[in-house]
């Protein structure tokens, strides 16, 4: 006759509640990571772009709505960064160059938005633009004066910024896919330039067929 061991039945029970909590912290074991969690929430929640007012780098002012009816691609940035910023900004360049032109300014633009608006005003941006053929126009580069209505943005977008005290910024990073009616429709890894292209032409096709 086997006699019960109660210390495995201890060790099923830890194990058990430790598959639960795993279960539970990831979403149905879907969120492996913090990135992928926050991914994961904002698809759920599909946040609507907030009312703020853009000044780009020729000096132009106007809010957000000013891409109604198009998709817009999106990137957060600061010019002063010198690790990922310049390599999201390459990949941004990449993935534009990958988009069929006939879709190109016509069904969907592109948008860098500074989050450290004091320094990087439209002369900064207007040369930052410049090291990625950005043109100004189809794909600008511009930033938020009002802080209140950048931090709102970057809440409703789930872009963690945390300044240090050498004036840089630890901040995660993606691209964001916004839709005609300025809703947020995709979240995209911005180290995979080929899945990113892929996922915007496809929706863009989809859009057109319908």
């Amino acid at each position: 006759m086997i006699k019960n061991n109660p210390n495995s039945l201890a060790i099923s029970i830890v194990i058990i509640f430790g598959v639960a909590l795993f279960f539970i912290g990831t979403d149905g074991f879907q969120a492996y990571t913090v990135e992928t969690a926050r991914v994961n929430k904002l698809m759920e929640e599909n946040p609507v772009f907030p009312e703020v007012t853009l000044e780009d780098s020729k000096e132009r002012v106007y809010p957000f709505k000013e891409f109604e009816g198009k998709y817009v691609m999106l990137t957060f940035i600061y010019t002063a960064c010198t690790d990922v910023c310049p390599e999201l900004e390459l990949n941004m360049a990449q993935v534009y160059n990958n988009i069929p032109e006939q879709y190109i300014g016509e069904d969907i633009v592109f948008l860098s938005i500074s989050f450290d608006p004091e320094r990087d005003d439209p002369a900064t941006l207007e040369k930052y633009r410049s090291y990625f053929n950005s043109d100004g126009e189809i794909w600008r580069m511009a930033r938020i004066e009002d802080q209140s209505e950048l931090d709102d943005l970057l809440d409703e977008f789930g872009v963690i910024v945390i300044p240090d005290k050498n004036g840089n910024f630890q901040h995660n990073s993606a691209f964001y896919l916004v839709d005609p009616n300025g809703i947020l429709v995709e979240v995209m890894d911005y180290t995979e330039i080929e899945g990113a292209t892929e996922k915007i032409i496809s929706i863009l096709e989809t859009e057109l067929e319908e």
